[in-house]
């Protein structure tokens, strides 16, 4: 500040809901993290491939969450809120209440998760129509996408959800629709997961295609026919209501949303670099690969002309950064095959008990585990007879193929803590091959990357940030501020607040710190 002039401290929350936890930040003017809180929400899989969610169940999350933070701060020092969520289906009546998305009628199971994988036949069917939008998702629509979950209700739920639903949400604009009353959604939302196109609108002719030619009928009313980008105030901020629920004050800014992964993205593909001698320092922001790893991986990349990559999603047009094409890669699961290669092996008990003697997390357990065993050469040789093929959940990206399974090859007899590791360090070092051919895609289509920016839970282990760096060949920057998904929802009310001009203006980029592997 200028002529010894004191302003008081402005504050930004912003709201994250992960797949398994509901977690909140209050970031400062200069995007220092100064409280954070997280909380569980719960998660049903009443048949294999089917997963579900309660919405009451994650906004009672975000009012826990976001009461925690604000505790002792002068509320009226608040200025914005900002939510960004995984790209799940929330599904509810005309009068905003919750419908069953599921055979046994329950109505508080009412959001299909983005990993759920029921609408194969839907999807399959979808792109066989060969519809020109599918060129905009990398010429093959994902079973994860909006559009076969859709078509999955009408012809599963017919009476007991379609014929009653009034709205369908994106998770993150049902968020901002609970804080504000505005059913307003996001670009970032429709853009990348609902067809929908920042220059045309949506495509009648897509949707009287596949099947879904109600939405054409009803000009959009359930699914969006207001489209905000993100960061942009939603209506008069939050209502009375939600001001209640969440222990804020009525009328803060509320921002259009977006995905959890794009969120991250935002938080550090624009980070200032500048002073730490690195190779991406003068280099245009397109040369970062932003790499959000937590359950899944997604890997975003923007350009400033259109870049049409096979098996890729995008181009999408000004769906995370503002005037900037986005391509967005991603593995299916990252951190839950881990967790699942590691949790049913013989010698999990057995690092279990290890690991908590120690005081350490399982993971840390194991990389201090894999540097004993090393012998002379470095960690990533213990894996020259293990291999593993890590599309248990499908592929992604590039083959977007998501019939694939996983494989694994050259196991042996024995089952002790020793196979455990290795087999652990070769999950880690096929997803990062599976990052490194997704970078090939993109740079075949057009794509010049230098440099990864991680961020996400599994940025926090540095065996899986080495093996990125070392099978990529490319230097990964890492963040002082780890909670780069959180820091990109307040940007978001930041944004929205008035307070910046812009997503693009300082980026709340004074609190970045990287290092180099």
């Amino acid at each position: 500040m200028s002529g010894g002039e004191q302003k008081p401290e402005r504050y930004y929350v912003g709201v994250d809901v992960g797949t398994g936890s509901v977690r909140a930040a209050l970031v400062d003017h200069s995007g220092v993290l100064l409280a954070f809180a997280d909380q569980p929400i719960k998660k049903w899989e009443p048949q294999f491939n089917h997963h579900e969610q309660s919405s009451e169940d994650i906004w009672a999350a975000c009012c826990v969450v976001t009461k925690k933070v604000v505790q002792g701060i002068d509320l009226n020092q608040i200025r914005g809120l900002g939510f960004d969520a995984t790209c799940s289906l929330v599904v509810l009546d005309k009068q905003f209440h919750p419908l069953p998305v599921n055979q046994e009628g329950d109505s508080h199971r009412n959001v299909i998760m983005w990993l759920d994988h029921r609408a194969v036949s839907q999807v399959n069917r979808i792109n066989e129509t060969k519809h020109s939008v599918l060129q905009y998702v990398g010429g093959v629509m994902s079973v994860e996408m909006q559009a076969p979950k859709l078509l999955w209700l009408k012809e599963n739920l017919r009476e007991t959800c379609w014929d009653k639903a009034g709205h369908f949400f994106d998770l993150p604009d049902f968020l901002s629709w609970k804080a504000t009353g505005v059913t307003a959604r996001s670009l970032c939302s429709l853009v990348c997961k609902w067809t929908y196109s920042a220059e045309k609108g949506w495509d009648d002719s897509f949707w009287k295609m596949i099947g879904l030619e109600d939405f054409v009928a009803d000009n959009y009313s359930k699914i969006g026919n207001q489209v905000l980008p993100p960061g942009a105030s939603l209506g008069n901020g939050l209502t009375p209501e939600a001001a209640r629920d969440l222990g804020l004050l009525p009328g803060i800014a509320v921002a259009a949303s977006l995905i959890d992964a794009h969120a991250g993205g935002l938080g550090v593909i624009g980070a200032d670099v500048r002073g730490h001698g690195l190779v991406c320092e003068g280099q245009p922001v397109t040369s970062r690969l932003a790499v959000i790893c937590g359950t899944s991986s997604c890997h975003m990349g923007i350009s400033k002309d259109p870049i049409f990559v096979p098996g890729v999603w995008g181009p999408y047009f000004s769906a995370m950064v503002p005037g900037f094409w986005l391509n967005e890669g991603g593995q299916s699961v990252t951190g839950k095959l881990i967790d699942h290669m590691v949790q049913g092996h013989a010698a999990f008990p057995e690092l279990q008990v290890k690991a908590t003697a120690r005081c350490q997390s399982i993971y840390a357990y194991l990389n201090s585990h894999l540097d004993l065993i090393k012998k002379a050469q470095p960690v990533g040789f213990l894996t020259v007879d293990l291999h593993v093929w890590p599309d248990f959940h499908g592929n992604r990206s590039p083959l977007a193929d998501l019939t694939l399974k996983g494989m694994v090859t050259g196991l042996k007899l024995s089952q002790d803590l020793d196979d455990l590791a290795i087999l652990y360090l070769a999950t880690v070092q096929a997803i990062a091959l599976g990052t490194r051919f997704i970078i090939e895609a993109m740079e075949a289509a057009g794509h010049s990357i230098s440099t990864l920016f991680l961020c996400g839970g599994l940025s926090k282990n540095p065996l899986f940030v080495q093996m990125h760096a070392d099978i990529t060949g490319m230097p990964v920057v890492l963040s002082q501020e780890v909670e780069s998904v959180l820091v990109g929802a307040a940007i978001l009310g930041a944004c929205a607040s008035g307070d910046f001009a812009s997503v693009q203006h300082r980026q709340l980029k004074d609190s970045k710190k990287y290092k180099d592997k």
